[in-house]
Order: C-alpha cells, then sequence, then structure tokens
C-alpha cells in the first residue's frame, strides 16, 4: 500500500509540473494561430479517442445511475474545466492563472464540508480567508495592471478552479467501484458532448494552413502530457489519496510558471511577459499557498 501511495505523489508531481509548463507553452499559440475554444475541441477530441482505445483492454460496464454522475463529472472535469481555462488563460498572463488555479484546495474543502459533512476547523476557516483575500487581490488587480494580466481573464480561471474542485470531490465515490481508466473515458466521453456545441464554431473558423512546426508541437504537447498523462496521473492518485491531497499538489504549478515565464522574458526577450511578475502577485500567490497550507495542515491531537 505504501508503496502505491507514493506511486501516487509522483504522478501527482508529474502531472502538476506538466501543468505547470502548460501555462506559457498553450499560450503561445493563442489566440494568434488557434482560438482557446477550437483547442478545447481538439484537446478533448483526441482526449477522448486515447483513452477509450486504452480502455479497449478493460472489460468493464458501468451502471447506468453511475452515468449521471459520469456525465456531471465530464461537465465539470472536462468540458466546463477545460473551456474556462483555456479561455481565461487566453486573456490573462500565465503567471495570474498558475496562482489562482492553486484556489482549487479551497474549493475541494468547502465542496468537502457541504457534499461530505467534512468537519471545517479554525485553521480551515483562516486558511480560507487568507487563501481568499489573495485569489481576489489578484483578480481586482488584473483589472488595470500592466503586463498581459486581465481581469476577465482571471475569473474566468478562477470558476474553472471552482469547477474542478468540485469535480475532485464528486468523482472520488466512482473510484471505489470502477477502475480509473473506465472512469476517466466517460468523463472525456461526455466532456466532449457537452464542449461541441461551444468549440466547433471556433474550430470551423480556424485556418489550418497557418500553422507552422511550432503550433503543431505546441498542441501535440497539449494532446499527449497536459491531456493523457496529466489527467491519467491525477486519476491514477485519486485511488489512493483524498481529493484534498490530490489539490494541494497544485502549489507546484506557480513555481514552475514563474520559471517558465522568467525564461521567456529575461532570457529569451519575450517582453510581452516582462511585467508579469512583480510584488503584488508574489504577495498573492504567497497568501494563496499560506491559505492552502493551513486548510490542509493536519489538526493536533491532544496529549
Amino acid at each position: 500500500m505504501k508503496k502505491n501511495i507514493f506511486k501516487a505523489h509522483l504522478a501527482l508531481l508529474g502531472a502538476n509540473v506538466i501543468y505547470g509548463a502548460n501555462y506559457i507553452i498553450a499560450k503561445g499559440i493563442m489566440p494568434q494561430k488557434i482560438g482557446p475554444s477550437a483547442f478545447v475541441f481538439i484537446r478533448l477530441f483526441f482526449g477522448a479517442i486515447l483513452f477509450w482505445i486504452l480502455k479497449a483492454s478493460i472489460k468493464e460496464k458501468v451502471a447506468k445511475k453511475d452515468l449521471y454522475r459520469l456525465a456531471l463529472c465530464g461537465l465539470l472535469g472536462a468540458a466546463a474545466n477545460q473551456l474556462l481555462f483555456f479561455n481565461g488563460l487566453n486573456l490573462t498572463s500565465p503567471i495570474d492563472a498558475s496562482i489562482i488555479i492553486t484556489f482549487i484546495p479551497v474549493m475541494v474543502l468547502i465542496y468537502s464540508a457541504i457534499l461530505l459533512k467534512e468537519k471545517i476547523t479554525s485553521n480551515k476557516i483562516f486558511g480560507i480567508v487568507i487563501g481568499g483575500i489573495g485569489a481576489i487581490l489578484l483578480i481586482w488587480y488584473g483589472k488595470n495592471s500592466e503586463g498581459t494580466s486581465s481581469m476577465l481573464g482571471n475569473v474566468l480561471v478562477f470558476l474553472n478552479a471552482a469547477a474542478y474542485g468540485l469535480y475532485l470531490v464528486i468523482v472520488k465515490p466512482l473510484l471505489i467501484k470502477y477502475n480509473s481508466i473506465t472512469i476517466i473515458s466517460w468523463v472525456f466521453l461526455f466532456g466532449f458532448i457537452f464542449m461541441f456545441p461551444f468549440g466547433i464554431s471556433d474550430l470551423l473558423a480556424t485556418n489550418f494552413s497557418a500553422f507552422d512546426l511550432n503550433t503543431y508541437l505546441v498542441i501535440g504537447y497539449v494532446i499527449v502530457f497536459t491531456t493523457f498523462f496529466a489527467y491519467l496521473f491525477n486519476i491514477y492518485a485519486l485511488n489512493y489519496v483524498s481529493p484534498s491531497v490530490n489539490s494541494s499538489y497544485v502549489y507546484l504549478q506557480p513555481a514552475v510558471s514563474f520559471i517558465m515565464v522568467s525564461i521567456y522574458a529575461y532570457v529569451l526577450l519575450k517582453d510581452q511577459y516582462a511585467q508579469d511578475i512583480n510584488l503584488i502577485k508574489i504577495l498573492s500567490c504567497a497568501m494563496v499557498i499560506i491559505g492552502v497550507y493551513l486548510i490542509s495542515r493536519a489538526p493536533k491531537k491532544l496529549a
């Protein structure tokens, strides 16, 4: 069991390093080469194909009553999650998006308290307040800051965090009954169905003749790593750790994003990112991380 838990933590580490790099990589071709909704269409389409190919070797039927929960997981964990994230990232800076996404553990705590009746301690309440102030500060700051920040983009990323946090809570009971590959295959199929009306027009308007090698490499990274491997790693880890532990690994994403943006701004001299790292963003990041630390900290046992 300890070996499986160790593998789960390695999977979460890998998934969140992939996500952290994705902020700057995916934004590099939006919207110049492809619109965010078209990008999500391609991501979910090929992701669903890859997962169903993987599922072909697993002979497992899903009960009809569980299809409703899987449909909700597809709506929250695939369609809404990815549409909100990519449209938000398209408008705002990679740094802002990576900081706001660390609010996921706060959302998981709130949903767990409401749906699973988990007790909220004073430490957790304080953590929610501190983390919430940090996230709100960053969203408000995006309204008139320099660089590539955007208030609307930050709000969309925050809604993405809310949707994904709820997904982590409601998908957990299914993992007791079914193989994780079965679950993620259905999640992507339903996600693609829900996303189709929002992404098809953007896809048809895409000028594929303007794609160059870099465009295809970025799309390939998003499909293979950010979609297939990252989702696979996350759903595997949920078999052995709680949703709150899973979500706490998002702490890594701002660090990876800060490093990637710094490389782009100061090494590769991409001027559009030069003003994306400043004191307000560092303070916001610190407040969110402190808040999440307080939320995830185990209560002291009485002597």
